[in-house]
């Protein structure tokens, strides 16, 4: 059997069935984009490892086209990994290589996140305008939520005399389909409380709401796009340099370190499932707090 052949038997029997849609879609692609041209014609138990290894350096070392990025090549690796192993468990070929392929290093991404000023600037301005809609941004920015959580919230998902909400779902699009589904990992499933000062912008968006949704435009849900371009042209009117939406969560989490947060509350309000991420992910990102603390220290050399 052509390993073409069995990666689609493998999409639509095991990944399909067992995988959230999003998922099965980045493996369609990961397997049309970079898999099947170069390894599609081989047969199955002619992918030894020294074919494999080759066709990894070959992604990060191309003669033409751009090189991919390590954290590309590993989710390519995930696909061979576990196409392959399928394949062995099911007998179709006497030997499972695929997990000795040598991953590149990733280099991990830096946090990103608006300074004081900046987020500052960013409220300000969100609370004289009559965009409801934007109230987002800072629901975000004082509660960590991603932009698919936040645009899948609904108001049986807010409880106001509590202060506090519950995140059960996400949201993204697939061929402009909108798709909402259950967070990627158990731990997201979570409850947040909320900053009580945030209680009135939620009460004026309860107050003209038309959809069952928390943030949402002439009746009717916001879309993943429609709202990251509002954020865009939102920095751009305040000429603040442009960043991500997810640096919103970013900011939440490094304000909350800078306020004494401990570690293990703020990986729960995140919905990260280990602790130590957290803090290895956010501790370097607390500059200006490093700063005063230093500061602080020195008041001793005095």
């Amino acid at each position: 059997m052509k390993y073409k052949e069995w990666l689609e038997i493998w999409l639509n029997n095991y990944v399909k069935t067992t995988c959230k849609v999003r998922t099965s879609n980045i493996y369609r692609y990961r397997i049309e984009r970079f898999v099947v041209p170069h390894l599609g014609e081989y047969d199955l138990c002619n992918l030894t490892l020294p074919v494999l290894q080759q066709f990894v350096t070959d992604l990060l070392n191309p003669r033409e086209d751009k090189p991919l990025s390590p954290n590309t090549v590993n989710g390519v690796i995930s696909v061979l990994r576990n196409s392959l192993k399928t394949a062995h468990l099911l007998g179709h070929v006497a030997t499972y290589e695929a997990n000795k392929i040598c991953r590149p290093r990733t280099v991990e991404k830096s946090v990103d996140c608006f300074s004081l000023v900046e987020q500052k600037q960013i409220e300000a301005h969100i609370k004289t305008s009559k965009k409801l809609k934007l109230y987002g941004i800072v629901i975000c920015m004082y509660t960590g939520l991603r932009l698919g959580e936040i645009l899948a919230l609904g108001w049986k998902n807010v409880d106001l005399d509590a202060c506090r909400l519950t995140v059960e779902k996400t949201c993204y699009y697939v061929d402009r389909r909108r798709i909402e589904d259950t967070p990627k990992t158990a731990s997201s499933l979570r409850i947040i409380p909320f900053p009580k000062q945030l209680l009135p912008m939620f009460k004026k968006l309860y107050k003209a709401r038309n959809t069952a949704y928390v943030i949402e435009a002439n009746g009717r849900p916001v879309s993943v796009h429609s709202y990251q371009r509002s954020f865009a042209l939102l920095l751009n009117k305040l000429k603040i340099p442009h960043k991500g939406f997810h640096s919103l969560r970013h900011t939440f989490a490094t304000r909350a370190l800078e306020c004494g947060m401990d570690v293990k509350t703020l990986a729960e309000i995140l919905g990260h499932a280990n602790p130590t991420f957290t803090l290895k992910r956010y501790a370097h990102s607390m500059l200006e707090y490093k700063v005063q603390m230093m500061n602080k220290l020195g008041r001793l050399f005095a």
